[in-house]
């Protein structure tokens, strides 16, 4: 029987989120992807959950999609899959309930993020890597286009050149590539990882919930909007976060010089 693909708990504010295959890597079956799209919804509708971090057990955080009979991709089929159909059943929703979850969301890439398991890290909003990490962009040597976002993360992230030369080339990068060209926030020593990305998501469990979400929202849209929209958008979410709880403790405890504390409310 296999282990719990995706093993989860609740402390300080923070769902941790494992992915547990390690004997495939991490690879991502429907049972996996499932199990994610069950833990974002809680993680939407909870409110002692205030920021998810996401990492993976062994000595890769994801290998993409399991190849192997029984994965999301079978080569022995009869018939060949209808990927894309399996595309919006659940792997398109998670990437949307990633970017659209109004709490932070912290990638502790531990290892290998190949295909879509590197689109899966960099739909994360802060990504964290450890040294060892490698991001690779399998796709194009089985024939198949970046998907779980990629097409949309690569260039907002790289660059259109640099984005296109990833996808096109199934370039793989070491974890300190992939920091200077911008996919990643920070590159830390392989056994410290874990202990700065929970550092990372507990203070961000403890800040303006409303205002992240606010944030992630205006980021997403900056993409496609003109400047007049997007100075609009920011005139709305200045008005609706001016009327919280948590600006008014901001701006009381910015006066009194001390600490604030955010409730996300």
């Amino acid at each position: 029987m296999e282990e719990t693909p995706v093993l989860s708990a609740v402390a300080d504010g923070v769902l941790t989120l494992t992915l547990n295959r390690p004997q495939r890597l991490n690879a991502m079956n429907n049972a996996l992807i499932e199990a994610m799209n069950r833990e974002l919804a809680r993680a939407r509708d909870d409110p002692a959950i205030r920021a998810v971090l996401l990492t993976g057990t062994g000595r890769g955080f994801c290998a993409g999609a399991d190849l192997s009979g029984g994965g999301t991709v079978d080569s022995a089929a009869r018939e060949p899959p209808d990927l894309g159909a399996n595309m919006d059943r659940i792997f398109n929703p998670m990437i949307r309930a990633m970017r659209e979850l109004p709490k932070p969301i912290v990638g502790a890439i531990n290892g290998v993020a190949a295909g879509g398991g590197a689109n899966f890290a960099l739909a994360c909003d802060i990504v964290l890597a450890a040294r060892s990490a490698r991001f690779d962009q399998a796709f194009v040597r089985i024939s198949l286009i970046p998907d779980l976002g990629g097409t949309w993360f690569l260039p907002h992230l790289v660059g259109d050149a640099r984005g296109r030369a990833l996808a096109m080339l199934g370039t793989s990068l070491t974890a300190e590539e992939a920091g200077r060209m911008g996919m990643v926030w920070q590159v830390v020593d392989d056994g410290e990882l874990m202990d700065e990305a929970g550092k990372l998501a507990r203070r961000l469990a403890t800040g303006p919930t409303l205002s992240y979400a606010a944030i992630k929202r205006a980021i997403d849209a900056a993409s496609t909007n003109t400047l007049d929209q997007q100075l609009d958008l920011e005139r709305d979410g200045q008005r609706m976060l001016g009327r919280s709880a948590d600006c008014r403790e901001g701006v009381a405890a910015f006066l009194a010089k001390r600490p604030a504390q955010f409730r996300g409310q």
